[in-house]
């Protein structure tokens, strides 16, 4: 089979590719450049998996970034085990057909327990004293190791939060070309997430991200130019784009004014008991689940939902078969926003009775996404709580505003306007005129 890479840079639409993007804007110039129909919803797990499996959510079962587990009753997001998406990959199937084919898995989600033969992941260490130490996870464990000594720990704090830069990604792109010599696989798919940080904080306003469009340009012409002189087939591909928002739109908290959430109260903060509701919302960027552990309520709900400003669908069972994301892990209705609003998982009413990881990075707590997280509320009491933890202190780092309104740019909804939806750039063309999703699995195999 063809050696190939698939390159995904995060949040890349056609109106990116321009003057601050030279190489990519000469690079597709000479190639063939696509956009892709944003699927429901249009985030990363969901539609990775899509793409690596062909199969839709209601297939495959990655509803979200996260989703509500009736059993166990519990939120949880940003979950790594493979074994969650239930469709068979791409890579499963090309193995079948040649064993010798090998696959590297750089980022990309649900990247443990797979049969990839080689793959790297964020995976913090959470000490026992409470302490959140940056690391990453790999196979074979010893590429971990590898990978480090070479170049520097993995730069966690700069993989995701109000830290964020393309120093993360630099060193991905490095332990990709690393994992390529050492291993020299048949696929590799590597993970860009550089955009997707800064058009969240300020949108598409080129005169505050043409730096980051500068920086990434450069990274993804350093991997295209490696992988063209191993002789590999290069696609370059997003997952969605990201577009212009102005309005948050708080679902549990209009849920909860009309006490249908079940709220415990801990040290005189709030916390969101979802098995005690009886609804609530998950928020995912543009898109929410909402879960009902009382289907009496479901009416008042639907009309709570119908008549909130910034909800422009109302999915229910029925309706989810239309867009492909009718699955036993769906929310009993799924919300999508219109072009100008986004979801967000806010409860309280009060912000002084927030709860307390409300106010740090802590992507598995939150019942929600929480692209608030990108922000900061003082560099100088950021620096404190450094100076803190650096004399061995203990610290909380409790830096994140609780200002929805900071965010510019969101995706998710399959309603965005053309200009914002995700690409892709290949050497031969597709054969399709439009393509969707669920096409890429198959153009990937073509590739093969």
């Amino acid at each position: 089979m063809n050696k190939t890479v698939v390159i995904d840079v995060v949040g890349l639409s056609s109106n990116l590719i321009g003057e601050h993007t030279p190489f990519l804007r000469s690079y597709a110039a000479q190639r063939h450049l696509q956009t892709i129909e944003p699927m429901l919803p249009a985030v990363t797990t969901a539609v990775q998996s899509t793409y690596i499996t062909g199969k839709w959510p209601s297939e495959h079962g990655i509803v979200g970034n996260g989703w509500y587990d009736r059993t166990d009753c519990e939120i949880k997001f940003w979950k790594q085990s493979n074994k969650l998406v239930q469709s068979e990959k791409i890579w499963e199937r090309a193995k079948k057909a040649d064993p010798s084919f090998t696959v590297a898995k750089m980022f990309w989600w649900y990247n443990m327990y797979s049969a990839a033969d080689y793959a790297v992941t964020p995976r913090p260490n959470y000490l026992a004293d409470g302490r959140k130490m940056p690391d990453c996870y790999s196979h074979p464990a010893s590429l971990r190791d590898e990978l480090q000594q070479k170049f520097g720990q993995f730069p966690l704090f700069s993989f995701w939060g109000p830290g964020s830069n393309i120093k993360s990604t630099q060193w991905i792109a490095d332990s990709t070309i690393y994992t390529d010599e050492k291993y020299n696989p048949t696929l590799t798919l590597v993970y860009l997430p550089h955009l997707d940080y800064c058009l969240q904080k300020h949108g598409p306003d080129f005169s505050k991200i043409h730096i980051f469009l500068s920086e990434i340009d450069k990274v993804v012409e350093q991997l295209v130019k490696y992988f063209n002189s191993k002789g590999a087939r290069v696609i370059i591909l997003s997952e969605y784009g990201i577009a212009p928002v102005s309005r948050p739109v708080h679902i549990n908290r209009a849920l909860r004014e009309k006490g249908l959430l079940g709220i415990r109260v801990e040290r005189g903060l709030e916390l969101l008991d979802a098995g005690a509701s009886r609804a609530f919302a998950v928020a995912d960027h543009q898109v929410a689940h909402i879960y009902l552990n009382d289907p009496a309520v479901y009416n008042q709900v639907h009309e709570i939902v119908s008549t909130l400003p910034g909800v422009a669908r109302v999915l229910d069972r029925e309706a989810q078969k239309e867009y492909h994301i009718d699955h036993e892990r769906s929310g009993d209705i799924v919300l999508v926003a219109d072009k100008e609003s986004w979801f967000t998982y806010y409860f309280w009413l009060n912000d002084k009775l927030a709860p307390d990881y409300a106010r740090v990075v802590d992507i598995h707590k939150k019942p929600g996404y929480d692209p608030v997280e990108l922000f900061m509320t003082s560099k100088l009491r950021a620096g404190y709580k450094l100076l803190r933890k650096k004399s061995g202190f203990r610290y909380v780092m409790d830096v994140i505003p609780l200002d929805a309104t900071l965010v510019k740019g969101s995706h998710g909804s399959m309603l965005t306007d053309p200009a914002f939806h995700p690409v892709l750039i290949t050497d031969e063309p597709s054969g399709k005129t439009k393509l969707k999703a669920t096409d890429i699995y198959e153009i990937l195999w073509q590739h093969f």
